[in-house]
């Protein structure tokens, strides 16, 4: 993700009513634009846009969940690896890619980090399209989580269910 390139893009998605009643980030420009640079800027953190077929179609946050302040509400292990996702665009929503999607770069980010022994998630309790596609993707559901703005389902996949994939020529992350 590129603040600047991709800015009126994410600002459309998060201003999106489907994504925000569950983002919560439909802000103006210039608050998503200062969010975006945040993101980027991140050390612990790093933002891609998800590509199919070369279209923009989701938002990830991939992140060290032991190093975030998430960390404080549940009990996080070193090297814990945290998602979140959103798909842009309408008409890539509701057609089952977001388990496939999640499992593929949630096996990424255990492939390139041999000491993380799981990946995390936490989305919105009542988020149930989200929850069903993290489950999908091989993620637990472990507890109901109080974060400062939300009730979440917190969502572990473990390595030990990891399994390799092969890169799909489909998808990417930019």
């Amino acid at each position: 993700m590129e603040p600047d390139r991709d800015l009126a893009l994410l600002h459309s998605w998060l201003n999106d009513p489907e994504v925000a009643q569950f983002w919560n980030m439909a802000w103006p420009l210039a608050k998503v634009a200062s969010y975006l640079r945040d993101q980027h800027d991140s050390a612990h953190s790093v933002a891609h846009v998800g590509e199919a077929n070369g279209v923009p179609m989701s938002y990830w946050e991939l992140y060290r969940a032991d190093l975030d302040p998430l960390a404080e509400h549940y009990p996080a292990r070193a090297h814990d690896a945290g998602v979140h996702l959103l798909l842009g665009p309408a008409e890539f929503r509701g057609r089952g890619l977001a388990a496939p999607l999640i499992e593929v770069v949630s096996g990424w980010l255990l492939r390139t980090d041999p000491r993380a022994s799981r990946v995390v998630a936490e989305p919105d309790v009542e988020n149930h399209r989200s929850i069903r596609a993290f489950e999908g993707a091989g993620f637990r559901r472990m507890a109901d989580i109080d974060l400062p703005k939300k009730r979440a389902a917190l969502m572990v996949r473990e390595r030990s269910g990891y399994r390799a994939f092969r890169r799909s020529p489909y998808v990417s992350l930019r």
